[in-house]
């Protein structure tokens, strides 16, 4: 209990000393030059290229408790919020969720519309919809009440409604937008996460799928995250079964990648500016906390969370547990897994998840991040086999007389049997993939540099397509 304790005061004191200021933004920029970690192999002594030497963290202030729903109306109203925007996506317009939210609202006096139409896996286009709508709105404050694609639309709905007249690509991470750093003031937002998985209300990160290119891409800015997180483990007893799951597997690859991410020194290049200080900084010793308790609470709840929807002990433990990976990696960083997944759900074709209430063919992000892990862990592990050791150990491996040289099946296996017990589906195959994809797919990951570069080992187009062909089966 006391490790817990400890956890929750660190939790508390990151959310009291996170930066809000705007000048504190995100800012990858592709043509700035890059050199090889340390343990990979000797790097550039250009001045430019010199490794970081330095972290941030910073988080959204968290509040949990159950029933707190409740308050956010008083929290609009401290404020001195006039007009809110509020998003969300038709199904929790639906839910229990919502009417709290709204009667909390009207309570308090809170002038507010509603945006309904987010989209599941949100596009480029679906994102413009939204800000159309906050910008015709003037809204003084936002509110986000969904998963991770209602509060990564409400970000994105708030930065260009606070930017007027900025470019859509302007603030879109670079090589496929501009990466520029956010230097306007954005409104206040706050979120309320109806899905244990993305940690979207810690980070100041938005995804989306560029319909273009048939990949995801995002923003990534300190200036985005939400000013409060209200997290209420009443909401996620109405996930189903399998956004249960896949929502969990996010969470699950959140903590590991950000664990087994290059250390923050070993980063390049290092900013010359502190605005140009990303967000995902590499593996550091505040992240590494976070991102190990993600996974010692995923290895006692995951499953029971699933297996058991009336089990409110371990769906709250997991949302607790999707916060904990969202701090850890809001700083720290993915970086494999996640960007191998933009492809494989930006160049969906047929597949339908169950449980999903989208209108169109989609592959759910915890879904698209997880399929790859086995192979993608079985990669890395040579580089930093010791980490990789131990997260399995966290996740519920018994690492006992394991040797360094095995690291990589050992996480493997554990991936793989967690997907086994969780029944989810046995690799791109099943996904609607075939070898022939292949190209395409390595295709849409090269762009995501902003998270591939932060994997421990150096990747070329051949390893990634041996990745994808390992990942066509899992089992």
């Amino acid at each position: 209990m006391a490790g817990s304790a400890n956890v929750f005061r660190l939790l508390q004191d990151v959310g009291k000393a996170a930066c809000r200021c705007p000048a504190h933004s995100q800012a990858f920029r592709l043509n700035q030059p890059r050199t090889t970690p340390k343990h990979v192999c000797s790097g550039s002594t250009e001045s430019a290229s010199q490794p970081e030497y330095a972290f941030e963290m910073a988080c959204s202030n968290i509040r949990y408790g159950k029933g707190v729903t409740q308050e956010v109306g008083m929290d609009f109203q401290n404020l001195g919020a006039k007009k809110v925007c509020v998003m969300t996506d038709k199904q929790i317009m639906s839910l229990p969720i919502m009417t709290a939210v709204e009667e909390s609202l009207h309570r308090h006096h809170v002038n507010y519309d509603v945006f309904q139409n987010v989209r599941v896996e949100p596009t480029d286009v679906s994102f413009k919809e939204a800000i159309a709508f906050a910008k015709a709105g003037n809204f003084d404050a936002f509110l986000a009440v969904g998963g991770g694609s209602v509060m990564d639309t409400c970000k994105a709905a708030n930065l260009y409604a606070s930017n007027p007249d900025a470019d859509f690509l302007d603030y879109v991470n670079a090589p496929v937008g501009k990466g520029l750093p956010v230097r306007g003031e954005v409104k206040p937002l706050l979120a309320v996460p109806t899905t244990a998985g993305t940690g979207s209300e810690t980070t100041g990160v938005a995804i989306f799928d560029y319909m273009p290119l048939k990949a995801k891409t995002g923003i990534g800015s300190r200036a985005i995250r939400p000013l409060l997180g209200i997290v209420d483990p009443l909401h996620v007893m109405h996930m189903p079964n399998r956004v249960a799951t896949y929502s969990g597997f996010d969470v699950l690859c959140h903590a590991l990648e950000s664990f087994t991410a290059i250390p923050y020194d070993e980063r390049t290049p290092r900013p010359s500016n502190p605005i140009e200080r990303p967000a995902y900084q590499g593996s550091n010793p505040i992240s590494d906390i976070w991102s190990l308790q993600a996974m010692s609470v995923i290895k006692k709840y995951f499953i029971r969370s699933v297996n058991d929807p009336e089990d409110f002990e371990a769906r709250s433990a997991m949302h607790l547990a999707s916060v904990f990976a969202g701090v850890g990696f809001g700083n720290a960083g993915v970086h494999l897994c996640h960007g191998m997944s933009y492809p494989i759900a930006g160049m969906v074709k047929k597949f339908q998840a169950d449980e999903y209430s989208a209108d169109h063919p989609i592959v759910p992000h915890g879904l698209s991040v997880v399929v790859t892990s086995p192979a993608v862990f079985q990669f890395t592990a040579p580089m930093c086999p010791e980490r990789h050791l131990q997260a399995a150990e966290a996740l519920g491996a018994d690492i006992t007389n394991r040797k360094k040289e095995d690291a990589g099946k050992v996480v493997a296996d554990v991936m793989r049997q967690y997907m086994y017990d969780l029944k989810v589906d046995d690799g791109l195959l099943a996904l609607g993939y075939t070898k022939d994809d292949i190209p395409d797919l390595v295709k849409g990951t090269l762009p995501q540099k902003r998270v591939t570069k932060l994997a421990p080992r150096e990747q070329t187009e051949e390893d990634l397509a041996n990745m994808f062909e390992q990942s066509m089966k899992v089992y």
